[in-house]
């Protein structure tokens, strides 16, 4: 059986990318997640215990894998599964004696897309990846551990989350004004941070509001700030966020919030770096960097705000990056037990949170709208839920075969939803996509 190890010394690799399997979960073996065990051509891959030609996991990170070795766990058969790159797809087959389930179905074996979740009962957790053999970019210069939050407060290392990373480093060395996008709860603030850390103003101030508490009527009074005794004696002076924010970075989250007519008040220090506190006649000026973030259509956004913000840097979801869910769900209950003993002493094996495989599958497969706000809330749910030492997934439910749905229904949902599959998925109502994948599968439609 073949092995991948180090791609930075090795042979020149075959295929520029590979279909794999991303280590969610690991009975005995928590600190595993996220490492990855590619298959880069048609040759078999044996994931399992050391020994016996079982292959080595990778911590996959731009311009480097480092190899770990194969799983250590006696609970883990030394050849457990076997992997093989077919047709752009992996094909998977259960060796071991643990059942293997496939998107939540008992199989031997099976040929399955990226983005498919792989069970050996109560031994693993796996999510198909198709993934570059090498992460493009520079390795990073603030290493931090594999799987933690890095100096900025993100976590992940997926090849999405890594992208995003250089590119806020690349953007923060330039000094344009720039535009987060994203849905609530993505971690628009995070990358806010990242962006100011890794600039010139880094020594500066990173002054940051909510846009949307601005009260109305005293919007000026808030962003430039007012005189003394104005506008009634006895007031002190104010600086106002522009004026606190010089040399420095000022972060306004949920900028679409803002009235049209209030976002007009930011052009000419955006321009110039002028503006006049209330209260005053003389013009002052500001070094300011502004960051805007929201969660709304830029298009939204007041047309001459929106072209002085000339960069735009877009936030991924969670279901773009499913593979860094558990990695997220340790680092949020980390940070809880952090501030509360109870929780660390009960749910916690060391450093690691213990938590039953069901819980993870349900983590990773669920639709999230708020993404790490919504994570953190179910995993609020599992420990109010949970009366034992390890935290519990909700009580599942028997997933409902489909209804007679025809090949033609099929097909007119698919050309409704643009091919976007979740989507048909609720047109066909369909629990999700893997069940709209069985039954593409089963009536033969492409």
């Amino acid at each position: 059986m073949k092995t991948l190890e180090e791609t930075n010394d090795g042979p020149t690799p075959r295929r520029a990318t590979a279909i794999g399997v991303v280590v969610l979960w690991a009975r005995d073996e928590l600190g595993r997640s996220g490492e990855v065990l590619l298959c880069p051509d048609d040759e078999p891959y044996i994931l399992g215990r050391e020994g016996k030609g079982a292959a080595s996991l990778l911590q996959q990170r731009p311009g480097t894998n480092r190899s770990t070795g194969p799983l250590t766990s006696a609970r883990v058969s030394r050849r457990q599964l076997r992997l093989r790159r077919r047709d752009g797809a992996l094909h998977v087959e259960n060796l071991g004696s643990a059942p293997m389930r496939v998107d939540g179905r008992s199989m031997a074996s099976a040929t399955v897309p990226p983005g498919t979740l792989i069970e050996v009962h109560r031994r693993l957790l796996l999510w198909t990846v198709e993934r570059p053999l090498e992460m493009a970019g520079e390795p990073p210069q603030r290493r931090h551990r594999f799987g933690e939050a890095d100096a900025f407060g993100l976590v992940g290392e997926g090849p999405r989350i890594w992208a995003l990373r250089e590119q806020l480093a690349f953007v923060a060395r330039r000094d344009a004004h720039v535009v987060v996008l994203g849905d609530s709860g993505v971690g628009k603030e995070l990358a806010a941070r990242a962006l100011h850390g890794q600039s010139r103003r880094s020594d500066g101030p990173l002054v940051s509001r909510n846009a949307a508490t601005l009260p109305e009527g005293l919007v000026d009074a808030e962003l430039f700030g007012h005189a003394r005794n104005y506008p009634n004696p006895g007031v002190p002076e104010r600086s106002g966020l522009v004026g606190a924010a010089d040399g420095g970075t000022l972060f306004l989250d949920e900028i679409g919030e803002m009235p049209v007519e209030t976002q007009a008040h930011l052009l000419r220090v955006l321009d110039q770096g002028e503006y006049q506190r209330l209260g005053e006649t003389r013009t002052r000026r500001a070094d300011v960097r502004l960051v805007a973030a929201t969660n709304r259509d830029p298009g939204e956004l007041k047309h001459d705000l929106l072209a002085r913000l000339k960069i735009r840097v877009r936030l991924p979801g969670l279901d773009e990056r499913r593979e860094d869910v558990l990695l997220l769900a340790r680092h949020l209950l980390r940070r809880l037990a952090a501030d509360d003993p109870e929780l660390e002493e009960r749910f916690f094996d060391g450093d690691e949170p213990r938590l039953a495989p069901e819980l993870v599958r349900q983590l990773v497969v669920h639709r999230y709208a708020t993404h790490v706000r919504e994570l953190e809330g179910l995993l609020w749910d599992a420990m109010t839920r949970s009366s034992g030492d390890t935290l519990l997934g909700a009580p599942e439910q028997p997933e409902p075969e489909p209804g007679e749905v025809t090949k033609e229904q099929l097909r007119e949902a698919l050309a409704e939803a643009d091919g976007v599959k979740t989507r048909a998925a609720e047109l066909l109502g369909l629990r999700n996509r893997y069940q709209l994948l069985r039954l593409m599968k089963r009536l033969g439609v492409e």
